[in-house]
């Protein structure tokens, strides 16, 4: 079988509370692990995406629109529907699977994500993952 789920690649997260939320995997475990002995991956996403910016808006208004809040989630492989996109967003230094353990860990980890994600966005690449999905 193909591996296609590898990382950098964009997903849709179709099941949980971020249902609807476009994520990047960071990390997959194929074979699964021993807590969890089925497939999945370790992704980082987009818990609430930026606002529409125009062009009156002041440099404050305009920063605090474009904006980006992450979360980080392991997530079965069939709760995930993968896209044609990559995001070339380097995580791997900053989001890793002994980062869930405990809650400053993950927190450290959603923000370093954050800042990387807001980066990504205000240089204008890959403006499909900074929309909402409409459905």
């Amino acid at each position: 079988m193909v591996k296609f789920l590898k990382p950098n690649k964009a997903v849709i997260l179709l099941q949980g509370r971020y249902a609807g939320r476009k994520a990047v995997i960071v990390r997959s475990f194929d074979e699964g692990t021993r807590d969890r002995p089925y497939g999945h991956c370790l992704v980082a996403g987009i818990k609430k995406y930026p606002s529409k910016v125009i062009r009156k808006d002041s440099a404050k208004k305009t920063a605090k629109k474009s904006r980006v809040k992450a979360f980080i989630k392991l997530v079965n492989f069939q709760h995930l529907m993968p896209t044609r996109y990559t995001l070339d967003v380097d995580l791997k230094d900053v989001v890793a699977v002994d980062s869930l353990q405990s809650k400053d860990k993950k927190v450290t980890a959603a923000k370093e994500t954050k800042k990387k994600l807001e980066e990504r966005f205000k240089t204008g690449k890959n403006r499909w993952f900074f929309t909402k999905l409409r459905f």
